[in-house]
């Protein structure tokens, strides 16, 4: 029975006989990622954090659900035509190679890339020479992303483009914004999936935006996905040692006696 409430996303497999049919090396990227290559990711509830070391697999993974849900992989969504990324070819077939279960299959939404993004406020920047900056603005706060601050361009983002029921693609959305800030964007996106509307799948590296209530949390860790506790992460472990105890870290990092 298909559901009309989020999560519409329910599932993301890799299909083994796909894999090999398609003489996909498991030696190349991206199939060389033990926690791609190896993925089979129940999705529980409207929002879905991911946390894990640099080079596990996050981004890679966002990618894939992205590109299968035709979002520009530079970011954007299917209405946003600009750029070729140069990492198409390679999760295009990684694409043709998972599985995607929908409850209800929406094609709306947006693929925010932190990395990336002022490719995507450069883009909207031409459109606004070409079609007008009232209309191209009105979606981004009536102004271009480009003439506010990195922080403020990517809450503008969230607060006037996130308004219809679709899946929202999240690489790193903390990367511009202060703690008080990463509050608000929690506040926004809890406004958001309580009307049922809305899906969220979010790579981040902040522990703030790991703790977030009721949201299905998994780690990658030792090549695998697995649910946790955030509290029991790297992240937060280190993280919290560290304000707790600066200073036994500078002396272990700086003293050269200890070197």
């Amino acid at each position: 029975m298909l559901r009309d409430k989020s999560p519409f996303l329910k599932r993301i497999k890799m299909n083994k006989e796909l894999l090999t049919s398609q003489n996909c090396s498991i030696e190349t990227f991206p199939f060389n990622i033990p926690a791609i290559k190896d993925i089979d990711l129940l999705i529980k509830q409207p929002i879905l954090i991911i946390s894990g070391d640099n080079g596990s697999g996050k981004s890679t993974l966002l990618k894939s659900i992205a590109t299968h849900c035709g979002f520009n992989l530079n970011g954007g969504n299917q209405n946003h035509l600009y750029g070729i990324s140069p990492e198409l070819d390679e999760i295009n077939k990684l694409v043709s190679c998972m599985r995607f279960e929908w409850n209800t299959k929406v094609y709306d939404g947006f693929f925010m890339r932190s990395d990336s993004f002022s490719n995507f406020t450069n883009f909207i920047d031409e459109q606004a020479k070409e079609y007008g900056e009232k209309k191209s603005y009105s979606y981004y706060g009536g102004k271009s992303l480009n003439k506010q601050s990195h922080g403020e361009s990517f809450l503008s983002l969230f607060i006037n483009r996130f308004d219809k029921k679709g899946i929202y693609i999240l690489d790193e959305p903390e990367a511009a914004l202060s703690p008080n800030k990463i509050l608000e964007f929690m506040f926004l996106i809890k406004q958001l999936s309580d009307t049922g509307k809305a899906q969220f799948i979010i790579a981040t590296h902040s522990p703030i935006l790991m703790a977030y209530p009721d949201a299905q949390f998994v780690y990658i860790k030792n090549n695998e996905i697995k649910e946790m506790n955030y509290v029991e992460t790297d992240h937060y472990i280190i993280t919290k040692n560290f304000l707790d105890n600066p200073e036994r870290y500078f002396h272990y990092l700086f003293d050269e006696d200890e070197q």
